[in-house]
């Protein structure tokens, strides 16, 4: 069994209360560090660029992991009660190592200044909703994981209304999990997931192998590809998984990571899926995953098996949606070169709103283009609804 791929290196556990203010946190230790550095992951990035189009309001990010606290300044507020699968009656909010919070950290967590450095999630305006399925970052509850992950999907999907939802781990391929998969994608809902921390010759991992999920490989401060950041046809894109930092569950520090992991760059790409969905909520998740590795900063020539179609680009991915490129630089649709089984582009009838203010000496005058897209019926990429 393929079991959860992280990699914090941690002196203990942590965890978390759930919900915006519950009773005191008890589980786990505390951890009170400022930040040490300026996040790199966040100026490689620049999520905050895509912000003054979406923010990630009105989205609901399902983090299946282990568990997520919403003690940190940073989350406090924005963690929904979720649901536990390792204990009982438990509302996801035990993290008992971090991992879960910090990804969650990474995907909505609101901006912050710690040791002089900024910190912020993705996606500030999402809000996060935990479905706890792991003991701690190498025990599933007991059994077949991929059966608790495959139940945890189908809670994101028709308990707690997630429109996002975040797989940083791996396990076994399975009907049953093939079956959550497609039971979710097929009610609209966008899954992000880890490709796998086994290095180059690791082949494919679940669920993130399946088509319909977006599969996310690591790379690290000079835009390589991360060596222990599985491989394969299965990636689709990449996004920082080196030297990552994130808030704990207890105490309002910062943990910090030195080994590369997947499950990081997951979580940066989860939270642009939710800037696209909150910009557009009627795009199909092929849609949104089509948008996401159009615009991402694409490797020379087609895709490859490390970074598949390059490092995400969240500015670009939402200013495309509205028919430019926002303050920053780049051009909204980099009309990213595709591999054999792509399709065409469904966003290429999208214009976008096109405002135009005279003056004449009087009054502006405003004209709205519709632009009506033009969707496929499926990723090329053997996509099923």
């Amino acid at each position: 069994m393929r079991l959860l791929l992280v990699v914090l290196a941690l002196s203990g556990s942590l965890a978390v209360p759930g919900v915006a203010a519950a009773a005191p946190n008890t589980c786990g230790p505390v951890v009170a560090d400022p930040l040490a550095e300026e996040p790199w992951a966040l100026n490689r990035l620049r999520p905050d660029l895509a912000w003054p189009l979406s923010t990630g309001a009105g989205v609901t990010v399902a983090v299946i992991d282990s568990g997520v606290s919403g003690e940190h300044a940073m989350l406090a507020g924005k963690v929904r009660r979720g649901t536990d699968l390792v204990t009982p009656g438990g509302d996801g909010s035990c993290d008992e190592n971090g991992h879960g919070t910090l990804i969650a950290g990474i995907i909505a967590g609101r901006e912050a200044t710690s040791g002089g450095f900024r910190y912020y999630g993705v996606a500030p305006g999402a809000t996060i909703v935990p479905i706890r399925v792991l003991r701690d970052q190498q025990r599933a509850v007991g059994g077949e994981l991929s059966t608790v992950v495959a139940t945890a999907i189908r809670y994101a999907v028709d308990q707690a209304r997630a429109t996002v939802v975040n797989l940083s781990l791996t396990a076994e391929a399975t009907p049953d999990l093939e079956a959550a998969v497609r039971y979710a994608v097929g009610r609209g809902v966008v899954l992000v997931a880890a490709a796998g921390n086994g290095g180059g010759q690791s082949g494919a991992q679940y669920p993130a192998a399946y088509p319909e999920v977006i599969a996310v490989g690591g790379v690290d401060t000079g835009d390589k590809h991360v060596t222990s950041s599985s491989t394969g046809e299965h990636v689709d894109v990449a996004a920082p998984g080196d030297r990552i930092s994130g808030p704990s569950p207890r105490g309002g520090g910062y943990l910090y990571t030195t080994d590369g992991g997947t499950s990081f760059a997951a979580a940066y790409v989860t939270g642009v899926a939710a800037l696209v969905r909150s910009y557009d909520p009627n795009l199909t998740p092929a849609q949104v995953a089509d948008r996401i590795e159009r615009t991402a900063d694409h490797p020379a020539g087609q895709r490859n098996a490390e970074v598949g179609y390059g490092v995400v680009n969240p500015a670009r991915a939402v200013g495309a949606l509205a028919g430019g490129a926002l303050a920053g630089g780049a051009a909204a649709d980099a009309r990213l070169p595709r591999a054999p089984r792509a399709a065409a582009d469904p966003m290429r009838g999208v214009t976008g709103a096109a405002v135009w203010i005279t003056v004449g000496g009087a009054l502006a005058v405003v004209l709205l283009l519709i632009a009506i897209p033009i969707v496929r019926n499926g990723r090329a990429r053997r996509w099923r609804a």
